[in-house]
């Protein structure tokens, strides 16, 4: 104990210069916690010593550059990933490398330089600034899960993706909810520092509110397997094709021939809907010459000579697969979308969904009149949004909500409803992490996405290129599972939905006032202890 307090006292005498290198490793060390690491309680480490380093500062600018400098570490080394998809074509994008990573950490690292700046001028101390810190972190996180489109990425909560004990107050608080807790958990010992032995007691305290968690959560979780929807056998397709060789004319129909070919290999039951990643078709649909290449879909997935008819009466199964689609040719403007569209055995289109919410720089630039760049996928054209969450009919299945790439990391954005005529059945996210090779990146996306089906209390469905897929049931589950840079297919049913959770009816209500509650407490006591 007295070592704890010695070293936080010698972290806030620390100069200027130090303070903030030893606060930019901290940012990056916090990475750690994330996925694919998980290394838990390093976060008990790194979030007393910004407190601690925190106590050095006495200007306004010096606090707001400490949290920079923390959150330029933990931005910069949690998005690090984001380069690959520049070196996919790197001839033309390779030379942003350093600028996209530092760019992300500094941008990004902004919030929590806001964060230590109020915290600093809340004047709070002791227990009331561990609070008020919390607190603040929260309410950070939720601005940017919606500032500029948002980007609600490696929220503090991401820690517990593996322990779905943990994660079963999501359906109850949602994820920022379950940030709260965290920060404000294992910001306690620095409390050590400050109070001594009673700081200590208080870190045991919050120790104590994390086991209670899971037990709750341990008790939310049934022992059996999730209930499935009757007559539902889900094919999930990963070809696992190198972003680089995606869109290759002299490939795109040997890409085809890869999916048709894990699309129709034997599985122990026939499979009514077969499942394509974000992308997958490698020819654009238009809604008006497209129909040979849609009938030629179904004629390859269709099986006239099978001696066990479907259920449905089908000869084939639904197709769902991600997609582009255009404008027919002549037809002003010419617009184009990042789709998702699902074909029945004639080749009909049965249900169709375009992505609303576009990846900035990727799929759309943002200041285009002043920023002399290209979006990074192909094409000079700009995708057009649409329209946003919606429950979509799916033969054979109950109605979905289809989600394209990170449109699934956006807590409390998922679905159209909770009521009984929006609410889906289940989650469909299509994705293309094949961008970002073997990098964290996927897995942080993977375990963003997870988080919603406990959040909403549905089942999660997710096709990835290169993975990861797999089918996840309304408790976080996995149920069927293809890792990532694995080529194959997995089968698996489909999990019955549960009853709408508090957070599907109220959203981030709840974890927002939580936060706010939390801060007027926090700056509260924090000033009335400090008088």
């Amino acid at each position: 104990m007295a070592g704890v307090a010695t070293f936080g006292l010698r972290l806030g005498t620390l100069r200027t210069s130090l303070r903030l290198l030893v606060a930019l490793i901290a940012g990056a060390v916090s990475v750690l916690t994330l996925p694919p690491v998980h290394w838990v309680p390093l976060l008990a480490v790194t979030l007393p010593s910004l407190l601690w380093l925190l106590d050095g500062v006495r200007s306004k600018a010096g606090s707001f550059c400490l949290g920079w400098a923390f959150g330029t570490g933990f931005f910069a080394a949690g998005l690090y990933w984001v380069s690959n998809a520049l070196l996919v074509d790197a001839a033309q994008f390779g030379w942003l490398v350093p600028f996209a990573i530092t760019g992300l950490g500094v941008g990004l690292g902004l919030f929590h330089g806001l964060l230590l700046l109020l915290v600093h001028l809340s004047g709070t101390r002791g227990l009331g600034r561990v609070v008020t810190f919390a607190a603040l972190w929260t309410l950070l996180e939720i601005v940017r899960g919606y500032a500029f489109t948002g980007f609600p990425w490696n929220l503090a909560a991401s820690i517990w993706a593996e322990w779905p004990t943990m994660l079963q107050s999501l359906a109850w608080i949602g994820s920022y909810g379950l940030s709260l807790i965290t920060v404000l958990a294992f910001s306690l010992p620095a409390l050590i520092s400050w109070q001594g032995r009673r700081g200590v007691a208080t870190s045991v305290a919050g120790l104590l509110v994390l086991v209670l968690l899971g037990i709750i959560g341990s008790q939310r979780l049934p022992e059996q397997a999730a209930p499935i929807v009757d007559g539902v056998t889900l094919r999930l397709v990963q070809p696992n094709i190198p972003q680089s060789e995606k869109w290759r004319n002299d490939l795109r129909q040997a890409n085809l021939r890869d999916h048709l070919a894990l699309s129709l290999a034997e599985g122990d039951k026939p499979v009514t809907h077969v499942i394509w990643s974000e992308t997958a078709l490698p020819y654009a649909l238009d809604g008006k010459d497209d129909a040979e290449l849609r009938t030629a879909l179904a004629d390859a997935l269709r099986d006239d000579d099978s001696a066990s008819p479907r259920a449905d009466g089908r000869k084939g199964p639904i197709l769902i697969t991600g997609t582009v689609r255009k404008t027919p040719a002549g037809v002003e403007p010419f617009q184009v979308w990042n789709s998702m569209v699902a074909l029945d055995d004639t080749g009909t289109v049965v249900a169709q969904f375009d992505k609303a919410h576009l990846v900035p720089f990727g799929e759309y630039m943002p200041l285009k009149s002043i920023l002399p760049l290209k979006k990074i996928t192909a094409g000079l054209v700009d995708f057009t949004p649409g329209p946003g969450p919606a429950t979509e009919a799916m033969p054979g299945t109950p109605p979905v909500s289809p989600l394209i790439c990170y449109e699934a990391i956006f807590p409390g954005a998922v679905t159209a409803g909770s009521d009984s005529a929006t609410r889906p059945g289940w989650l469909l996210n299509l994705t293309n992490d094949g961008w970002y090779g073997l990098s964290a990146g996927p897995y942080q996306h993977y375990a963003s996405t997870r988080m919603r089906a406990v959040e909403e209390g549905l089942p999660l469905v997710r096709v990835a290129n290169t993975g990861i897929s797999a089918i996840v049931d309304p408790w976080g589950r996995e149920v069927a599972r293809l890792d990532l840079e694995a080529k194959g297919f997995v089968d698996g049913p489909l999990p019955q939905a549960l009853p709408a959770t508090l957070f599907a009816h109220w959203g981030n209500a709840l974890p927002l006032s939580l936060a706010v509650i939390a801060l007027m407490a926090g700056v509260f006591g924090g000033r009335r202890r400090a008088s």
